[in-house]
């Protein structure tokens, strides 16, 4: 077993055991903050008078407000204790001390993070934090080695997810502004693009295929060539007006492909597995949902490489603009990791035909993963033994690939408030070249203002307005402050912040043998299968009973059991052994190849899975699946001889064998599908 003593400092505790040292830091920085406000010109007397809480006006308020505080703090013991190793639900788990000290202290002050002003202390730490996590995932932080990558934090993936989106889009189409702008002004660019020709010589089709390299490396000979030829400034005003009169936002979408006819709106290509905000991510900019393409899983979750060729190619004959595909670093349900580097590698190809397109990811839950592949002293990408030393399977050679291949793309999705074990909310977006605020900023250079950024300090001066270059306004100082004191304390490399990774990787291979060994131990009574693999720290399971081959009644099964393992408001929770999640795969979301496999191992005929639900059979348009999010680190933590995954298999036998001797009694097995009020 792995010696879990190194976590004993990071965390408050399932039974508050770091109570005493959480205390003396929180009093202390209280104290602190009081004697900031007593000193800010202290000559200006009192505002309270020291009588005042001796009146019955500030007695009753107190009185009023002791109430309340009272009366939430009891409904808030309603809460899921996400601190506890006996929940193993969704994405939750206990906070990191460094991040929830550092946003009780700094919410005294509550900064606001859209500019520094309003930030002084937070926007450049939250800026950090950007290269903090670029670093993890293998972006160039160093602007003495060429484009540096940058990034902010935002209320959640959902917001990272759209600036992605927003930041492709607002690139795409810059070149077509820019040339019809030049055109219009009389005036063309010199050695451009990825061809190194005059601008005017390029074709639609080609200006929307150039790459964010490309047209970062644009703009900034644009900047230059307009400087050399001696244009007067109101000239370049009245061309940068043009510019923006020109551009898909200045236009308009329906104007511009109107006026653009030989440019379909594009696409964007996203595995059926992904999050539903890229469904409303192009509803909210536009794009048209019709739009949004998904592409098909194979047998492990994972986006099908074949498929999403298949796409790109159809695309590129047909001259649809793709603005991006999407690929996921650990699925939200399964934890599955899409083959990032088959993307890449498609996408590299297609760029060297003349087809272009951006690559996202998607690591809202995966990416700090990341760390557990970096070196502490110089950032490398580890070797995969290393990787894998104290782990039986993780990472496989596909795995392995994925995280290497991360450093590749263009922008990234990552969630410090999930595995990064931060307060909501904090989510995060990253982006591989620096030089696309120039095309989202709320005062766009376009063809003047560009700084040669050559350290952090002017990058941070240059960013310093944060606000005019992200999607959200006022945002909190204190998400910036827990992030970036906790990736101080816990650096995000294998050696700190990836052996925390790595111990639920651990939890979760353990839990897998358990499953197994369970489902091996109760075959004769019913059916456990995990139908992926889990390569993270997620895990899923199905439950049929022995003999039972309609889906209806195997998920009303699985139901009636984890009722004994969901929350219930109107129960206490001291009730609960363990607290479980469930997920479902949906007809029509996954393949029927898939869906004949997983109900075949069930035994199952997979002739009730079915789409049209009617009463009798409404439990059968999905497969119901048990899901484990293993995120607290204590799960392996052994007491009276045992830990916490044995515990809950124990349980869990004894809920199956609970269900199956009501179920015996309710009715014979017959191959009629129970009523969920039964």
């Amino acid at each position: 077993m792995m010696d879990l003593g190194f976590l004993h400092p990071f965390f408050l505790g399932p039974k508050a055991e770091n109570q005493e040292f959480f205390e003396q830091f929180l009093l202390e920085f209280l104290r602190d903050h009081a004697y900031w406000r007593k000193n800010f010109h202290p000559a200006d007397g009192n505002v309270v008078p020291t009588s005042a809480p001796y009146r019955d006006h500030y007695l009753q308020f107190i009185a009023a407000m002791r109430k309340e505080l009272q009366e939430l703090s009891a409904e808030l013991k309603n809460a899921a204790p996400f601190y506890s190793p006996r929940y193993i639900g969704h994405m939750n788990s206990d906070l990191l001390l460094p991040g929830v000290i550092a946003e009780f202290m700094t919410m005294m002050y509550n900064p606001n993070n859209v500019a520094g002003e309003a930030g002084p202390a937070t926007v450049p730490r939250e800026l950090e934090v950007g290269w903090q996590l670029a670093r993890m995932f293998g972006y160039n932080t160093d602007p003495e080695m060429g484009t540096t990558a940058w990034g902010h934090l935002t209320s959640g993936g959902t917001i990272a997810n759209y600036e992605g989106i927003w930041n492709f889009r607002e690139v795409k189409f810059y070149p077509i502004a820019l040339a019809e702008a030049a055109r219009e002004m009389g005036f063309d660019f010199e050695t451009v693009g990825p061809e190194r020709r005059n601008l005017s010589t390029y074709s639609k089709w080609e200006l929307v295929n150039f790459s964010v390299a490309d047209t970062v490396e644009l703009l900034a000979a644009a900047k230059q060539q307009i400087t050399a030829s001696g244009m007067k400034p109101n000239d370049v005003k009245r061309f940068k007006n043009t510019i923006d009169r020109e551009t898909l936002v200045g236009l308009g979408g329906a104007a511009f492909f109107a006026k653009h006819q030989e440019i379909p709106p594009p696409k964007v290509i996203v595995p059926i597995t992904a999050h539903y905000s890229w469904d409303k991510a192009l509803k909210i900019l536009g794009l048209g949902l019709n739009n949004l393409v998904l592409v098909k899983t194979d047998k492990k979750m994972r986006l099908r490489i074949d498929h999403f060729e298949s796409l790109v190619a159809q695309f590129e004959q047909e001259q649809v603009p793709v603005l991006a595909a999407v690929g996921v670093l650990g699925t939200t349900e399964f934890s599955s990791i899409d083959p990032i580097d088959e993307m890449v590698e498609i996408r590299e190809d297609a760029y060297d035909r003349g087809f272009y397109f951006g690559l996202h990811i998607d690591a809202a839950w995966g990416g700090y993963m990341c760390s557990l592949f970096r070196r502490e002293e110089t950032n490398q990408f580890c070797e995969r033994e290393e990787v894998r030393e104290d782990l039986r399977y993780f990472p496989s050679q596909e795995t392995y690939d994925a995280f290497k291949a991360v450093a590749d793309s263009d922008s990234i999705t990552v969630d410090p408030h999930k595995l990064g074990y931060l307060p909501y909310p904090c989510g995060a977006f990253v982006a591989r070249n620096m030089g696309v605020i120039d095309f989202i900023s709320q005062k766009a250079s376009y063809l003047y203002d560009i700084k040669d950024d050559r350290s952090h300090k002017s990058q941070i001066e240059k960013l310093i307005n944060l606000g005019q270059f992200i999607l959200e306004g006022s945002k909190p100082g204190c998400a910036a402050a827990a992030a970036y004191v906790t990736h101080r304390v816990v650096p995000l490399n294998k050696h700190h912040f990836g052996r925390l990774v790595k111990v639920t990787i651990k939890q979760c291979e353990y839990f897998y043998a358990k499953i197994t060994a369970l489902a091996a131990e109760l075959e004769k009574k019913v059916l456990i299968k995990i139908p992926f693999f889990p390569e993270t720290n997620i895990i899923c399971f199905a439950v049929n009973v022995k003999g039972n081959d309609q889906l209806a009644l195997m998920n009303f099964f699985g139901r009636r059991v984890f009722e004994r393992l969901k929350i219930n408001r109107f129960k206490p929770l001291q009730m609960k052994e363990f607290i479980g999640s469930y997920t479902s795969l949906v007809k029509g979301k996954i393949s029927d190849e898939l869906a004949e496999e997983v109900l075949g191992d069930l035994e199952i005929n997979s002739e009730t899975f079915v789409v049209d639900v009617v009463d009798q059979q409404r439990e059968a348009d999905h497969i119901f699946l048990f899901r484990h999010s293993l995120m607290s680190p204590w799960l392996l933590h052994r007491w009276e001889g045992r830990n916490y995954i044995d515990r809950y298999v124990d349980y869990l036998r004894e809920l199956i064998e609970d269900e199956l001797v009501k179920l015996s009694k309710s009715r014979p097995m017959e191959k009629k599908v129970p009523k969920a009020d039964d």
